[in-house]
């Protein structure tokens, strides 16, 4: 073994080009690969950390709706407590109400920050690490708090928290009844403190079948079969609700939410899982490419090292010694990348993350990364190296030592692996360029409304008493044009959801299978303050006519589904109270920018209304109107920091996980297609070598250098020709799976394939060029020279 790794030094230090060629092209590749497998490692982390994660559930509703089964997660409030007292494979159940910002203070300290209302039995259900306390009993007091480790400290720096007191915004004192750990990264859970279900709240969803307004978690006692268990729940919500016939739930693991979010009438289809597959399909491509280089140019290498094969077979090398040295030399030669690629991966990593836009975690101190990092090196020297060493050790030694050696095969194989490196590319390419242009079409989507000019500030502390002043003030000194205040924020992705519906020539199975979201409003100025497009009728007025506290709003998707016509002072049933339809709006995205806009139903409230919406006046700069706009609300609620986020920055962030997506591709399909240049570079550097002679004599003959140049770089431009041909079909088929996910798509035109196809072949001749340039500038005399 020492004497083939002194031999594989030696031969590596010979030649210097083809090594670094090599280095840098297998380098490349391994931290692609790295910075892929950490991600990748990431989204596997996710909620799959906690001590009992394989009896953890997430209760789903499935309901029918026009044909189609629809999934959510957002499930009806008395569900989890009769899953407890009725069903005894149910060890604990609990319900997280949505997440809220409260400003908690102590003594001098005032600390805002993000928590959840929760039942009882979360902490025990996810047995998150504690701190202080115990987990038995921390929020078994409705005046109990709970708070992670890093809020503690803010709160109260290095002494203890446990039975301390805090001040919530509302006036509501808390005790800490316990802390927790920080959550990690590679969790969906975002809270820093949790508090039991308000009364309220209770009170008004406790027995509430017809509205979604909880997620609800359980924890099966060990031995539950799961499958049996929501066959028995399967009647749950049509034995407690008789006009809910078409809803049903089920209890889906909470191990698989983060990667398996996705489902297709009523069944699992898939999630991030998907992207994860994209990301991973790109990981083993550049590998592969990378591969590809290392094959090409040691084949390419095989005229120069056959002599060297026949002298050492002449003094006894078997093949298998043989074999054994050119493995030695390419897991060598992997191991030095892969050495030099953990560094740059390690100096990289932060970079990586700002384009990916979260932070990436590794256990670094894992022994295991180290021994699957080993053995990942190994296989790349192995895959690499296997066909190599293989052609080598079979050369024959009576021909070796013939000055020319009849090379076609080795020849033809080569075109063919520049045919699959440069399909590959061109995949990637096309890729790239789709999942950009499918961003940008979804990003110039009509939105409905007019998110420029537009500020949302949550309602907190003296803003709901203060808000007729706040509103007066500001449209006094002309900072706002219209205001207005709403249940959710303008671009919630999970508003609550009801059904339950009934309207004039309503069908029982339009009854039963309508869903409508729902959205909560004062009733003052709705209409103008987003900037909506109203159809028919008018606006709800419900602080200057008490009588439209009746009066609801519907969008077009709304009525197409009631087949309503005229429907402008109909009357509209949720539930046992009647309503008047007096207005119907244009379709607005709230959700998801690449699915179609559910039924919605506007209604007016005094309740629960949780942020204000400002309509700045765009004569006035924007820093202004904010200086303006922060100067009043903290006149009236003094206490609080000014917390504000523009309406048009919010829908961006929809767009984060398919950029994420996007940025991943385009970097990685960068890589590729340097990994490809690199290949590319060294096999035309081979062969032009070769061909010295012939381009001396062509040159004494009167060859011109655009001549000599044309003929060198026209073979490899046909074999990147064919590479077009067999990528853009795989590509075109694969995008158009990938793009089956959105309901709102672009479609693959023959431009976007052109383009992937002359970017492939710039690519090409940019490469080829700096070798045959250079071959065709050299002076004929010393080409022809003997050796």
């Amino acid at each position: 073994m020492n004497n083939h790794l002194k031999i594989a030094y030696r031969s590596l230090l010979k030649n210097k080009g083809y090594t670094a060629i090599n280095i840098i092209g297998l380098s490349t590749a391994i931290v692609a690969v790295l910075f892929i497998g950490i991600w990748i490692h990431n989204q596997f982390l996710y909620d799959n950390f906690y001590p009992n994660k394989t009896s953890i559930y997430k209760l789903f509703n499935r309901s029918e709706s026009q044909g189609q089964i629809h999934v959510s997660d957002i499930t009806m409030a008395p569900a989890a407590a009769i899953l407890k007292s009725e069903y005894p494979e149910v060890e604990y159940s609990a319900r997280l109400y949505w997440s809220t910002e409260s400003l908690i203070t102590t003594g001098d300290t005032k600390v805002k920050s993000e928590g959840n209302e929760v039942d009882p039995d979360f902490i025990k259900i996810f047995s998150f690490p504690v701190v202080e306390g115990s987990s038995d009993n921390m929020l078994n007091s409705p005046n109990n708090i709970v708070l992670t480790a890093h809020l503690a400290k803010s709160l109260f720096g290095d002494t203890p928290a446990l039975n301390k007191v805090v001040q919530f915004d509302s006036g509501e004192s808390y005790k800490v009844s316990g802390v927790l750990e920080d959550l990690p990264s590679y969790t969906d859970f975002n809270f820093k403190y949790l508090v039991p279900l308000s009364e309220n709240k209770t009170k008004d969803y406790g027995s509430n079948w017809n509205t979604n307004t909880y997620y609800t978690f359980l924890r099966l006692k060990a031995g539950s079969d799961v499958e049996q268990f929501n066959t028995k729940i399967s009647s749950l919500v049509r034995d407690n609700a008789a006009d809910l016939k078409g809803t049903s739930v089920f209890l889906y693991p909470q191990s698989k939410t983060h990667l398996y979010s996705k489902f297709k009438n009523g069944v699992p289809n898939g999630g991030k899982i998907d992207q994860i597959r994209l990301v991973g399909v790109i990981g083993l491509l550049i590998l592969i490419i990378a591969c590809i280089n290392f094959v090409n140019l040691s084949t390419a290498r095989a005229q120069k090292r056959s002599k060297e094969v026949g002298v050492r077979k002449i003094v006894g090398a078997t093949k298998f010694v043989l074999v054994q040295q050119f493995l030695t030399e390419s897991i060598l030669l992997t191991i030095i990348s892969g050495t030099t690629a953990l560094f740059i991966a390690l100096g990289t990593l932060p970079l990586f993350n700002r384009i990916l836009g979260q932070t990436l975690f590794i256990e670094w101190s894992n022994p295991i990364i180290w021994a699957i990092l080993l053995l990942f090196l190994l296989l790349t020297g192995l895959l690499a190296g296997i066909y190599p060493a293989f052609v080598l050790s079979t050369i024959q030694p009576i021909k070796s030592l013939k000055v020319n050696i009849k090379r076609s095969r080795l020849l033809n194989f080569r075109e063919v692996l520049v045919i699959l490196q440069f399909s590959i590319a061109v995949i990637l390419i096309i890729a790239t360029m789709v999942i950009r242009q499918q961003i940008t079409f979804a990003g110039e989507r009509e939105v409905g409304y007019h998110a420029d000019q537009l500020i949302e500030i949550p309602i907190e502390g003296n803003i709901e008493q203060h808000y007729q002043a706040i509103k007066t003030e500001l449209l006094n000194n002309r900072t706002a044009s219209h205001i207005t205040r709403t249940g959710w924020t303008v671009t919630a992705d999970n508003a609550s959801s009801s059904g339950n519906f009934s309207w004039e020539k309503a069908t029982p199975d339009q009854q039963k299978n309508t869903v409508f979201t729902i959205l909560r409003i004062s009733g003052d100025d709705f209409v103008p303050t987003l900037g909506l497009t109203l159809l028919e009728g008018r606006d709800i007025n419900y602080e200057n006519l008490p009588a439209d506290s009746t009066a609801v709003l519907l969008n077009e998707t709304a009525i197409k589904t009631m087949g309503l016509e005229n429907p402008i002072g109909k009357y509209f049933k949720w539930g046992d109270a009647t309503f008047t339809i007096v207005g119907i709006v244009k379709d607005y995205i709230s959700g998801s920018p690449y699915q179609p806009v559910r039924p919605l139903l506007i209604h007016p409230s005094k309740r629960y209304l949780q942020s204000m919406l400002i309509r700045t006046n765009e004569q006035f700069d924007t820093r202004q109107n904010l200086a303006q706009i922060e100067t009043v609300i903290k006149k009236f609620n003094p206490n609080y920091p000014f917390n504000y986020q523009f309406v048009n920055e919010q829908f961006a962030r929809k767009f984060k996980q398919q950029e994420q997506i996007g940025n991943l591709t385009f970097v990685f399909s960068l890589l590729a297609i340097i990994i490809s240049c690199l290949g590319l570079f060294g096999l035309a550097a081979y062969i032009t070598e070769t061909r010295t002679k012939e381009i001396g004599i062509r040159k004494v003959l009167g060859a011109s250098i655009n001549n000599i140049n044309i003929l060198l770089s026209k073979d490899f431009i046909k074999l990147v020709i064919i590479a077009i041909l067999i990528g853009t079909p795989i590509a075109w088929w694969g995008m158009n799976q990938w793009l089956k996910d959105f309901a709102y798509r672009i479609h693959i035109g023959w431009w976007l394939i052109a383009s992937a196809g002359i970017i492939a072949v710039i690519v090409a001749l940019v490469t080829v060029n700096v070798q045959s340039l250079r071959a065709a500038r050299t002076n004929p005399i010393k080409s022809l020279r003997d050796e």
